[in-house]
């Protein structure tokens, strides 16, 4: 026998908000680009590196190039390298940023200062990716990205699932629904109307009997590859997370999963929607709960199909973006989040 569910706790976490693109409010850097006419070849005067020589330009360009610079000091934010935790066990890391001067001067200097600042961003890649662990469940996405997902386990009640459907498809949110296999063998037609509406789609093992704890890594591997060769032929997906049932796992589990080219997904929020709560109790759960990196446990329950919207409203309310838990524990910052930075 091996050992049993690893257990969660309870860890605080500060937000701290994401912006991948930033602009600037009209003032002081603006007023260095009033006035100039754009012109490309005399803005970017290469140096012996190829980058702007600022010692080339004249003044009004020096000066707006220098207060670039020096605003792109305050701007940075560092990576953050994947880890390992004693309670959460692997931890997403998140790319940090910087301004590329040089491309952000170009965009000033040929904006005849009547725009803000439009400062040009690139990611800085994290030197420590969740690749570079050994294999270990994810229970949350980066606690410094302001994201959260909605992980749908189906294995019943497939008749909530269109009215689910619509409220993902009116708030325009994609959501992850991890499918057991003997439930997509014979619902083929419902993952299929799942798949076309774009969410993502991974593996829930095949059965929801035995604990896979309690089963031969053989048997977990033949439970896994089931469905893996089920989500292929029924909807055409390579699945590259796991879900195991009930949350059941050990070592041997994970291990088994990584094995087969998929990460083991649990949660850190739990919705208790399989007692059938009442929608609001769910709502009110997750409002009090809701932080970066939550990955929200659900099923096509009467419950959670009630609570959905509110759940989802919540979460906006709350500053965070929902996507699927593949784009909340991946190390990419959220983008197009468009903040003003003054000086």
């Amino acid at each position: 026998m091996r050992n049993g569910i690893w257990k969660k706790g309870f860890v605080a976490v500060a937000f701290f908000s994401f912006a991948f693109v930033a602009v600037s409010r009209s003032g002081p850097i603006a007023h260095h680009v009033a006035g100039l006419q754009p012109d490309p070849a005399a803005a970017i005067l290469e140096g012996p590196s190829g980058g702007v020589d600022p010692a080339k330009l004249d003044p009004q360009r020096r000066a707006l190039y220098e207060r670039i610079a020096k605003e792109a000091e305050r701007l940075r934010l560092e990576p953050i390298d994947a880890k390992e935790d004693p309670v959460w066990k692997a931890i997403p890391g998140l790319n940090g940023r910087e301004v590329d001067v040089d491309a952000t001067f170009a965009a000033a200097s040929n904006s005849d200062g009547k725009e803000p600042i439009p400062f040009v961003f690139r990611e800085i890649p994290a030197k420590v990716t969740l690749d570079d662990l050994r294999p270990l469940p994810i229970y949350k996405g980066n606690p410094r990205k302001p994201m959260a997902s909605l992980m749908i386990n189906v294995a019943w009640k497939e008749e909530n699932l269109p009215g689910m459907l619509k409220t993902l498809r009116e708030e325009k949110v994609k959501a992850t629904f991890f499918f057991l296999g003997s439930w997509l063998k014979t619902h083929p037609e419902e993952a299929r109307r799942i798949a076309a509406e774009g969410h993502e789609l991974a593996n829930h093992a095949y059965w929801h009997k035995t604990p896979l704890s309690q089963l031969s890594d053989e048997a977990v591997r033949k439970e896994i590859l089931d469905t893996q060769k089920l989500l292929k032929e029924t909807v055409g997906v390579e699945a590259t997370l796991f879900a195991p049932p009930s949350g059941d796992f050990d070592a041997d589990t994970v291990k088994v999963a990584h094995e087969l080219g998929l990460r083991t997904i649990l949660w850190s929020l739990d919705t208790i929607d399989w007692k059938e709560p009442p929608p609001e109790s769910i709502v009110r759960k997750v409002a009090a709960r809701l932080e970066p990196g939550s990955l929200i446990l659900m099923h096509p329950t009467n419950s959670a199909s009630g609570a959905l919207r509110g759940m989802i409203q919540e979460a906006k309310r709350q500053g965070l973006t929902l996507g699927t838990v593949s784009e909340t524990i991946s190390p990419n910052p959220v983008a197009a989040v468009e903040t003003k930075t003054g000086f």
